[in-house]
């Protein structure tokens, strides 16, 4: 069977700067894997992205993770899966990842921007670091990614999904960075949509209380009081994202939208 559809999935999931905790790093690549399987028998590109962290062991154990869930769609779609590896921080980096996926498959579909810096900055902690890391990999990289892959997508009237932040409209106090960020990259969804029109589709998925925060434990009152917030009475899931990411892939009328899967909580 000719495989005739291909998928771009920025993988780097939700990691944070600050944690090596291998139980948090385990929990976000079930994201990414429910992402994968519901589009069956799809060629699939992904990125591995590298952060800029302190401990050298944290590339490799990623890159393990990362090779798992492509091995695993391999085995029932023979060379369907690859990975190219990069930093989105750096321009030329995502320069070198369009290289080199420009030959990977002869088409592309669908570009998922999945890739996510996301630690606290306090106000009077706040660097110029902190800035270039979270507009990185949140908003400069994505951007740069749907300008480099814009002629593909547009040969095959394919279609951008972005994943923001349903938490945007509240406000969250310590997260301004990366709130900027990804209010920028709701702003450039919703500009895109119009400016690639009609021939490329681009929409954003908002995620609300799936998992808890990095380096943070929850207490069973505090888990509480979440759900007690969420009209829905309870958190989401990996499979809540990953089928509002198969509905939009598969709608040929829906264009620059902010899809929130909060259970409600944003009401």
């Amino acid at each position: 069977m000719q495989l005739k559809r291909c998928i771009f999935i920025i993988f780097s999931l939700f990691i944070s700067a600050t944690t090596l905790a291998d139980p948090f790093i385990e929990e976000r690549n079930f994201v990414v894997e429910a992402k994968l399987s519901i589009l069956p028998k799809i060629p699939v590109m992904s990125i591995d992205t590298v952060l800029e962290i302190e401990d050298n062991n944290y590339e490799y154990k990623f890159s393990i993770r990362t090779n798992n869930i492509v091995d695993f769609i391999n085995k029932d779609n023979p060379d369907s899966a690859k990975t190219v590896k990069g930093n989105l921080d750096i321009k030329e980096d995502v320069e070198k990842i369009l290289t080199d996926i420009d030959g990977m498959f002869p088409s592309l579909d669908l570009l998922i921007n999945n890739a996510s810096t996301f630690y606290p900055t306090p106000i009077e902690e706040v660097s110029e670091d902190h800035w270039n890391k979270l507009i990185g990999s949140n908003l400069k990289g994505p951007l740069f990614l749907i300008q480099g892959v814009k002629e593909k997508l547009k040969k095959s009237n394919g279609q951008v999904i972005n994943i923001t932040d349903t938490n945007l409209s509240r406000g969250v106090a310590n997260y301004s960075i990366y709130s900027a960020a990804k209010a920028g990259l709701e702003a450039i969804t919703k500009g895109l949509a119009r400016e690639l029109a009609p021939e490329i589709k681009v929409n954003a998925i908002a995620p609300g209380a799936m998992l808890e925060p990095p380096d943070v434990t929850w207490t069973e009152e505090q888990k509480n009081k979440v759900i007690s917030s969420i009209p829905l009475k309870r958190m989401g899931s990996e499979k809540d994202i990953a089928e509002a990411v198969k509905f939009l892939e598969s709608s040929d009328y829906i264009t620059g939208q902010i899809i929130k899967v909060d259970g409600g909580r944003s009401l």
